[in-house]
């Protein structure tokens, strides 16, 4: 029964990480697209800001979907091992994304001061 009731809940987290990604996609080229129509020169730059910043978010579900699986589904040594993995896949994924969003290294504070 808990475990039925674990299944549900990781597969609403996943999809809702791929709707946020989806979502996310869908209104960065609309904007996209209007801004290109009036010729703005960020309408790329923004395109990129908006498209990572849902690739980003529905990674956190992804992310937290796999670790409600991982630890109160099948907690073995494999598992917990694979969900490490797939955690530092996307957390490089996570740092590479945000790097391209801003232009900097996180570490690197900003110079608009």
């Amino acid at each position: 029964m808990i475990k039925d009731l674990i299944n549900i809940l990781t597969l609403i987290m996943e999809l809702g990480g791929v709707v946020v990604i989806a979502i996310g996609a869908f209104f960065a080229i609309v904007v996209f697209i209007k801004s290109s129509l009036i010729k703005d020169p960020l309408a790329y730059e923004s395109l990129r800001g908006s498209l990572g910043k849902s690739i980003l978010l529905g990674l956190e579900f992804l992310v937290a979907a796999d670790i409600i699986n991982t630890v109160a589904i099948d907690p073995t040594i494999s598992s917990v091992a694979v969900l490490g993995l797939i955690v530092l896949i996307r957390t490089f994924l996570s740092f590479s994304l945000n790097v391209e969003i801003d232009g900097r290294l996180p570490w690197n504070k900003s110079t608009d001061n």
